[in-house]
């Protein structure tokens, strides 16, 4: 999946419908509720879990084409960081040292 082409396309899936496109504030808004739907069907072990971590994903990829933000790059090269990072186990938390 190319990450970038996605982001792009949901955003322009907003224009298209009339969503929120420059609100960068009610957008964060908007994905807390996303994450928050998200946990409430974990929690109450709904079936519909995966759609609504999907909404998550739509949101967030939404938000990063707001902002200018390439979330494939930025998530590639946060993953590089947190591969060479050292953890501690502090009483059952691990910390970065």
């Amino acid at each position: 999946m190319d990450i970038q082409a996605v982001q792009k396309k949901i955003f322009q899936n907003k224009i298209n419908k009339g969503f929120n496109t420059d609100n960068v504030e009610k957008e964060f808004c908007f994905l807390y509720g996303e994450v928050s739907e998200a946990f409430d069907a974990f929690r109450k072990k709904k079936e519909d879990l995966g759609e609504e971590l999907a909404d998550v994903a739509i949101f967030l990829l939404g938000l990063s084409e707001m902002v200018g933000i390439n979330l494939e790059s930025e998530i590639e090269k946060k993953m590089v960081k947190n591969e060479t990072r050292i953890y501690k186990n502090v009483d059952g938390v691990n910390l970065k040292v």
